[in-house]
């Protein structure tokens, strides 16, 4: 088995229910994160870690993924004769942004189905799989420290950051052994989505893993879940119990910053978090936030009177 990572997987076969109706007829990953799409930032962090060989999963209707990625002559050629050179070279850099190849899931059977649906393309050998919903600042090298600690136990590892234990349902939660490293730990069991009161740790799976090809053969065998899905947890779950075989599995401490996106109220702080720390878009944007801000108790109260007061008035949330 080669100890050298080069490949990325990045599951995006999801519909995107959270996000309905924009998500309707554009997948999910094609939100706009300020000016560029949420898919393109999580391309740009597995090749600013060496992983240049990028298979996207993907399902129906995702045709703009592969669209977005590759070329546009009629764009290129317009942008050209118009002398606009800084957007053509934003376009033509995603289009060579990466080594791209895509798989399509087929059945939507969970995470752990569509990291199965890679081991044609990944073969024998360790891989990172990185979630489209969360986005790791780029001054932080999650990744590159995960595949860095990967190459020195030769084991599987997850990244993993510490929430408010009334957020920990929300996640795959992991029990935890001090390993001496800094911010890095054993992990001797995984539980997918526990209660609170249930929970092995605060310690949360966020969508960043390097798993050695072990895990393959575990979620071949891996019975649906919670779900009735396959979940790569479960798989992860035996993983850690079987160190002697797949070399166990061990976790990276993040405490830099992510933008979650897979919902609707991360998704707009991550936009202003993001907008408020670009040079050509920060010194405006944080004077009228700071002016915004203060007029917010100001809100005219015949609009909050017309505001649900409780969940029974509330508008179903199909998404809940």
């Amino acid at each position: 088995m080669a100890n050298h990572v080069t490949k990325a997987v990045i599951p995006a076969a999801g519909l995107g229910t959270r996000f309905l109706p924009a998500t309707k007829a554009m997948p999910k990953e094609m939100l706009p994160v300020v000016d560029k799409p949420a898919i393109q930032y999580v391309v740009e962090e597995a090749v600013a870690a060496g992983l240049h060989d990028v298979l996207m999963v993907t399902g129906r209707n995702k045709n703009a993924l592969e669209n977005h990625f590759d070329r546009n002559a009629e764009l290129e050629d317009t942008l050209e004769k118009k002398g606009d050179t800084d957007r053509l070279q934003k376009v033509n850099y995603s289009t060579s942004l990466a080594d791209l190849h895509y798989v399509r899931q087929g059945d939507p059977k969970g995470l752990g189905h569509a990291v199965l649906r890679a081991k044609m393309h990944v073969g024998r050998e360790p891989f990172a799989v990185l979630l489209g919903d969360d986005i790791i600042d780029s001054r932080d090298d999650l990744l590159q420290h995960m595949l860095d600690v990967q190459h020195r136990y030769n084991a599987t590892v997850v990244a993993l950051m510490d929430v408010p234990r009334e957020s920990i349902h929300l996640y795959g939660a992991a029990a935890i052994e001090e390993t001496g490293d800094d911010d890095v730990v054993r992990i001797t069991g995984l539980v997918e989505k526990p209660d609170a009161d249930k929970a092995p740790s605060n310690y949360a799976i966020i969508g960043r893993y390097v798993l050695r090809p072990e895990v393959f053969d575990v979620l071949e065998r891996t019975e649906p879940g919670r779900g009735g899905e396959i979940q790569l947890t479960d798989a992860l779950q035996s993983m850690a119990q079987a160190p002697d075989w797949t070399g166990g599995v061990y976790g990276v401490v993040f405490r830099g910053r992510r933008y979650d996106t897979g919902d609707r109220l991360d998704y707009i702080k991550a936009i202003v978090q993001l907008a408020v720390d670009r040079e050509d878009l920060g010194p405006e944007l944080r004077p009228w936030l700071k002016d915004f801000a203060d007029g917010l108790h100001d809100e005219p109260r015949e609009i909050l009177d017309e505001m649900p007061t409780d969940a029974a008035d509330a508008p179903e949330d199909v998404n809940r």
